[in-house]
C-alpha cells in the first residue's frame, strides 16, 4: 500500500462533510451533505431528505460524485489543501431491508445528532459506493485510484 493511498483513506474517514454532485434533467447540482463511512470503505452513507433536489436526482440518476477536503483555515493557499473526488453510484437502502438497521447504526455512530432524524419518514438512507478516487494532496502530489484497491487499503489500516 502506498502512502498516498493511506492518505486518501484517512481523509475520507477523518471528515464528515462533502459536496455531492448530482445530475438532473435541468443540469448538474451540487449540495453539501453529511456522510459516514462504512467499515472498509464498503460505502459512504448519506441520510438525506426526500424533499431535497439532490435526492430526487439520485433516485433518477444514481451516478454521482462526492468531493471531500480538509477544512480551509483561511491562512494558507487553499489550492494546497488535501482533497479527494469520488465517482460512483448512490443507491437507497430501504427501511424494510435486512441491512438498514446496521447502516443506520453506523451513520448514527459517526453523526450522533442524526439519531432523532431517523424516525422522520421524509428522509432516506443511501449507500454511495465509489468506483474511482482522484486525490490531490497539495502541489505536485496527485493520484487516481480504483475503488477496490482503496477498500483493500482501508481494511489493512483497520478502518
Amino acid at each position: 500500500m502506498s502512502l498516498i493511498q493511506r492518505d486518501v483513506c484517512s481523509l475520507i474517514y477523518e471528515q464528515r462533510w462533502a459536496a455531492l454532485a448530482t445530475l438532473g434533467s435541468d443540469g448538474p447540482n451540487a449540495s453539501m451533505v453529511a456522510y459516514a463511512p462504512e467499515p472498509g470503505l464498503n460505502g459512504l452513507l448519506l441520510y438525506i431528505s426526500q424533499l431535497a433536489t439532490h435526492t430526487g436526482q439520485l433516485l433518477t440518476h444514481p451516478e454521482c460524485s462526492l468531493a471531500i477536503s480538509v477544512p480551509d483555515g483561511g491562512l494558507d493557499d487553499p489550492q494546497l489543501l488535501a482533497r479527494v473526488s469520488l465517482r460512483g453510484r448512490a443507491m437507497p437502502i430501504p427501511r424494510n431491508s435486512a441491512g438498514f438497521a446496521a447502516a443506520a447504526a453506523c451513520y448514527v455512530e459517526r453523526i450522533p445528532a442524526a439519531a432523532s432524524r431517523l424516525v422522520l419518514t421524509d428522509f432516506q438512507l443511501f449507500r454511495f459506493v465509489f468506483e474511482e478516487a482522484r486525490f490531490v494532496g497539495g502541489f505536485a502530489r496527485a493520484a487516481r485510484f480504483e475503488g477496490g484497491p482503496l477498500r483493500e487499503v482501508a481494511v489493512e489500516m483497520g478502518l
